[in-house]
């Protein structure tokens, strides 16, 4: 399955507690970098693989996403909104009516690795497990989601906030198939990394690893970070 034939769902409801005022009047994923919103940067790159169908799971200031993305030649913009904080795996469940590919292509809407999206999928699909994480070198991080693989590039423990927990960082960007979907709750708040993805593990969940670096947004200084090292479109 290619990126063009993968709706991408862009979660990006969050509150951005930690970003506080860096972020001015905007959500986090509309912070600014290089003159342009950060979520723009994820969908331009998602749109260059062949991304052509975006879902925005919205929450906190959900308005100023919806007006943002116009409507454009080529490429399909859709919103779910929650009106209050569900989490991830919620996130994803409110926005399953409006999901068209069984296999779908997650990105957290506030970070950025620049992983090959189609070497990504193809992954997945060879692998036929549930789910597909991409993983980053946690580089001396200490916070994130930590992911441990066998051999076989098998996961087999997923950790958040604790580095004791694997080698590899869950860059936010997954692959998740019909089983993932299936296994999310009908209604309410949901983690998909500390509920979800860890109680399918005998289902198949694989990590694509990456030498790319992971940059998120998630404080002044990480945004800062990316600000910096942000170079434009090739």
């Amino acid at each position: 399955m290619s990126p063009a034939q993968t709706d991408a769902i862009v979660l990006c409801g969050g509150l951005g507690t930690r970003l506080g005022a860096a972020a001015g009047d905007a959500p986090k994923p509309m912070a600014l970098v290089g003159g342009k919103p950060f979520l723009d940067i994820l969908v331009e790159w998602a749109a260059a693989a062949g991304a052509r169908r975006f879902i925005f799971c919205t929450g906190y200031k959900a308005g100023v996403v919806r007006a943002h993305f116009k409507p454009r030649a080529g490429r399909e913009y859709l919103f779910s909104e929650e009106k209050e904080p569900l989490g991830t795996g919620g996130a994803l469940k409110l926005c399953e009516g409006l999901r068209k590919s069984e296999t779908a292509l997650v990105l957290n809407g506030d970070s950025y690795c620049a992983v090959d999206l189609k070497a990504f999928l193809e992954f997945h699909d060879e692998r036929r497990g549930a789910a597909t994480v991409a993983l980053a070198q946690a580089g001396g991080r200490t916070d994130g989601g930590f992911v441990s693989l066998n051999d076989d590039g098998r996961i087999t423990t997923f950790a958040e906030k604790d580095p004791k927990g694997g080698s590899w960082l869950n860059a936010g960007l997954l692959a998740l198939g019909p089983r993932v979907f299936a296994a999310l709750p009908a209604a309410g708040p949901c983690s998909l990394e500390r509920e979800i993805l860890p109680a399918l593990l005998k289902e198949g969940l694989y990590g694509f690893t990456t030498s790319a670096p992971l940059y998120d947004i998630g404080t002044p200084e990480r945004l800062e970070r990316f600000r910096g090292a942000y170079a434009g479109p090739a």
